[in-house]
C-alpha cells in the first residue's frame, strides 16, 4: 500500500471514529429553579455528564410553571425536582399526559414557616398576637422567594386560612436568606418561608411553626421527571438517575459545599471528589440496564 492510499485511509478512519464520538455526544437541557436543593444537584449532575460521560448539559434557570410547559413542549429534556404527592400536583396537573415523573430520590420533605429558634412562638396562629414584632420594612411580613413558587401560593393560603394581618414579601431565595441571616446575627424577629432539605438548618437553629390547619400539607417525596419518551431514547441516565438517592446528610453535604465556597462549581466538584464511590454506585445501575 503506497504512502497516499495508506493516508487516505486513515483519513477515513479519523473520520469515522469522529462521527462516531458526535453521535455518541449528547446535548440535554435541565430546567432548574431557585430552591437550593435543585440548583445543587443539577450543577452536580452537570459536571458528572459532561467530565465522565460525554453530555453537554444546559442549565436552564425559569419559573416553575414554565418549567411544566417546557417539559411538555420538550424544550427541557429533564428536571430533576418534583415535589409528590402534594406541593407540585397543581403544577403537574395540566401536563400529566405529556411529562414522566420517575423515581424518588429524596424521601420525606416538608415546607411551611419558619422562626429562628430563640423567638417565642410556636405556631403559625400565634403571629396575629405578635405581628409588631414580626415587621419589615414598616409593615408585618413574611418573607418569601419568587411569587411563582409552590410554597408563595401555599403562604397566600395561610395568611387566609390564619387571617393573619402580614403581608407575603417575595424576592429570591439568596435575598430572602440574606434576611434571615441579618436578622438572626441581631437576634430580631423574622418569619420566613423555608423548606426541607436545605442548608439553612445546618446554617442556623431554625424551627418549622406549627400548622394546625395543614395548610402546608404533609410530607412529600423528590422525583425527578423528564419530557415524554425520554426514557426509551436515553436508557442509560434513566437508569442512573432511577437509581440515585440522597438523604439529609448526603444531600445537606452537597449543599453546605456549594455554600460553604461560595461557588456552584466549585462546591459541587468538592463534594463529589469526596463522594466518589456514591456517585460510582449510581453510574453503575446505568452500566448495568
Amino acid at each position: 500500500m503506497n504512502k497516499i492510499s495508506s493516508s487516505i485511509m486513515m483519513a477515513g478512519l479519523l473520520a469515522t471514529t469522529a462521527a462516531v464520538q458526535a453521535d455518541n455526544h449528547k446535548s440535554l437541557v435541565i430546567g432548574t429553579n431557585n430552591w437550593a436543593e435543585n440548583i445543587a444537584v443539577a450543577n452536580m449532575w452537570k459536571i458528572i455528564l459532561e467530565q465522565e460521560h460525554d453530555y453537554d448539559i444546559e442549565l436552564s434557570n425559569i419559573g416553575k410553571s414554565v418549567l411544566y410547559s417546557g417539559l411538555a413542549s420538550e424544550d427541557v429534556d429533564i428536571s430533576m425536582e418534583i415535589w409528590l404527592p402534594t406541593t407540585d400536583a397543581s403544577f403537574l396537573a395540566p401536563y400529566e399526559d405529556e411529562i414522566d415523573v420517575h423515581d424518588v430520590w429524596y424521601e420525606g420533605t416538608a415546607l411551611g414557616l419558619v422562626v429562628p429558634s430563640y423567638a417565642e412562638i410556636g405556631t403559625i396562629p400565634e403571629l396575629s398576637e405578635n405581628a409588631e414584632a414580626y415587621e419589615y420594612q414598616g409593615k408585618s411580613a413574611i418573607l418569601g422567594i419568587d411569587p411563582g413558587s409552590a410554597i408563595a401560593s401555599l403562604t397566600d393560603d395561610a395568611i387566609d386560612a390564619y387571617e393573619l394581618p402580614f403581608n407575603q414579601v417575595n424576592s429570591s431565595g439568596p435575598a430572602m436568606m440574606a434576611a434571615l441571616d441579618d436578622a438572626y446575627e441581631r437576634e430580631k424577629p423574622i418569619v420566613v418561608t423555608l423548606w426541607s432539605p436545605h442548608w439553612a438548618f445546618a446554617e442556623y437553629d431554625l424551627k418549622y411553626l406549627e400548622d394546625p390547619e395543614g395548610v402546608y400539607g404533609e410530607s412529600d417525596d423528590i422525583h425527578w421527571m423528564s419530557r415524554k419518551d425520554f426514557a426509551d431514547e436515553d436508557p442509560w441516565l434513566t437508569a442512573v438517575l432511577n437509581d440515585w438517592y440522597m438523604d439529609d446528610d448526603t444531600l445537606g453535604g452537597l449543599m453546605a459545599e456549594i455554600e460553604q465556597t461560595g461557588d456552584l462549581v466549585e462546591g459541587a466538584q468538592t463534594w463529589i471528589d469526596e463522594n466518589r464511590n456514591l456517585i460510582d454506585e449510581w453510574v453503575a445501575a446505568g452500566d448495568a440496564d
